[in-house]
Order: structure tokens, then C-alpha cells, then sequence
């Protein structure tokens, strides 16, 4: 049984800490910076099982051109703990407390290649992504973004949105494929470029690897393939006005889903 509750003591914090170790092998946030963005209309939300801290997310205000959101800047999983859906129960327990503190958005980034993370930002919960950031965070070290400059997409949690609150599938009809896949015989993926020059369609998809973190570990070169060219290909969708609305997961590989940013049921939110 997982129990979800925010953490606002300097006991409470310190526990944090050793989670980011085990996720992250980098420092940690210094305890100052947490308690005090806690006091001030951030949150911590830590997941217990039996009494243990298992997972935890944290989150600090946010402001943009006239309005206020909830940055959701980490969230991070013990590994003994992983795949039972604590990541998901972290994201709606922060959602709801989010809209008892006066939020109406939440904003956080991911890396688009990181399949897992997709699926349960924009398939799960319904976030939007129509913002490319290259090289966010500059020449990480960590154990999962080595090697490769950390490009993100810009998650847009829109919390009181018909289309968060429906929880309905976006599109059902035919895709317009921008690229596809070629395996060698290591089974490795490789980016096949399409032929779309004209952006007329109502969707669109493009095809990732499922499994970045081994193409990694297996080809770095191909790795690094695959962030160029699809850099490319989000940044030309998100210019032409479609923002990415869910992950399609298959065997060998994912594909996302592009339609234009405003055919969504966005409501009143602050875009």
C-alpha cells in the first residue's frame, strides 16, 4: 500500500536526498533551497511504502509572461521499486494539491528519446508538448544523459482542461508517418527519413526507439543519430503549430502523435 503525503520538515527532506543519490549519482539539492521553496508555494510529495521513502517529486512557482504555474523540476523512483505506478500516483496526488494551492498548469521537461517517461506524460496524464528546448541543461554527467547533449521537451500539464479532465484518446484516424524505422541484425534501430515537405495533415507520427538507455549503451554513435534527426523533426512540427499529444508504444519501438495545438480542449488555461 503506497502512501502519498508532502513533506515539509528538515527530517522529511533529508530523506529525499537519498533517493537523488541512487537515481541521479550527482549532488544533491541542498536542503535550504527545498525547505524554503516548500514554505513558499513549492511542494514535496513523498510515496511511502510500510513506512519507507520509495519515490518523491518536487516542485517550486513558476512565472511566465503574466502567469503563474507549478515548475515541477524532479521526480525521482527507488529502483527496487519501479514499474508498480508510482511515478503516475506521484503526478495526480501533485495535480490535485496543485489545484488546492490555485494552479492551473503544471510545467516540467523530459527527454523526448525516454520513451517510459512519454507514455506516462502524455498518454497517462495528458500533458502537451509544443516546446523544444536543445542542450536544456547543458553537458550532464549523470548516469542516464552522458554522452549526449540533453535536449527536452516542455510538458503543459493544463490541470482543469477538458483535456486532461475527459481523459479521452485525441485522434483515432490516419497518421502521417515522418519517418520510419530500420533494424541492423543486433536488432539496433536506425532513423529512415520520410518525404513530408508539406504539413497540410490533421496528424502526424514519428517512430523512436523503445528502449533509448540500451541503444546507448550499444551504438553511443547511433545514439547521437537519433537526437540530431529527431531534434529536427520536433522542432519543424512544433513551428508549423502541432504539439505533441501521446506516445504509441509497440515491440520494437514508440511512435508519437502530433495534431495541431488548437484543435485541444484547452479551456480558459493560459497557453
Amino acid at each position: 500500500m503506497i502512501e502519498l503525503r508532502e513533506l515539509t520538515t528538515i527530517v522529511e527532506l533529508k530523506e529525499v536526498q537519498a533517493i537523488e543519490r541512487q537515481v541521479w549519482g550527482m549532488n544533491n539539492i541542498p536542503i535550504h533551497q527545498t525547505l524554503t521553496a516548500v514554505k513558499n508555494g513549492g511542494m514535496m510529495i513523498g510515496a511511502y511504502m510500510e513506512g519507507k521513502l520509495v519515490g518523491f517529486s518536487y516542485g517550486f512557482p513558476g512565472f511566465k509572461e503574466g502567469g503563474v504555474y507549478l515548475c515541477s523540476h524532479m521526480l525521482g523512483i527507488d529502483k527496487e521499486y519501479r514499474s508498480q505506478g508510482i511515478g503516475e500516483m506521484l503526478k495526480r496526488k501533485q495535480r490535485d494539491i496543485a489545484i488546492a494551492k490555485g494552479y492551473d498548469c503544471i510545467k516540467w521537461t523530459f527527454d523526448p528519446l525516454e520513451t517510459r517517461n512519454a507514455y506516462l506524460n502524455l498518454t497517462k496524464l495528458h500533458g502537451i508538448c509544443y516546446m523544444y528546448v536543445e542542450n536544456c541543461y547543458g553537458d550532464m554527467q549523470d548516469g542516464l544523459n552522458q554522452g549526449l547533449p540533453s535536449d527536452r521537451f516542455e510538458v503543459h500539464w493544463y490541470l482543469n482542461s477538458p483535456h486532461v479532465t475527459e481523459r479521452k484518446r485525441v485522434y483515432t484516424g490516419n497518421l502521417t508517418p515522418l519517418n520510419t524505422i530500420m533494424f541492423d541484425d543486433r536488432g539496433l534501430p536506425a532513423f529512415k527519413v520520410g518525404n513530408v515537405d508539406n504539413f497540410f495533415a490533421e496528424a502526424y507520427s514519428l517512430a523512436v526507439p523503445k528502449d533509448f538507455q540500451r541503444l546507448k549503451k550499444e551504438s553511443p554513435e547511433r545514439a547521437i543519430d537519433w537526437r540530431i534527426k529527431t531534434r529536427k523533426e520536433f522542432v519543424r512540427m512544433f513551428q508549423k503549430d502541432y504539439a505533441a499529444v501521446s506516445l504509441e508504444v509497440a515491440d520494437t519501438h514508440a511512435k508519437y502523435i502530433f495534431v495541431k495545438k488548437d484543435t485541444l480542449k484547452l479551456g480558459g488555461t493560459k497557453r
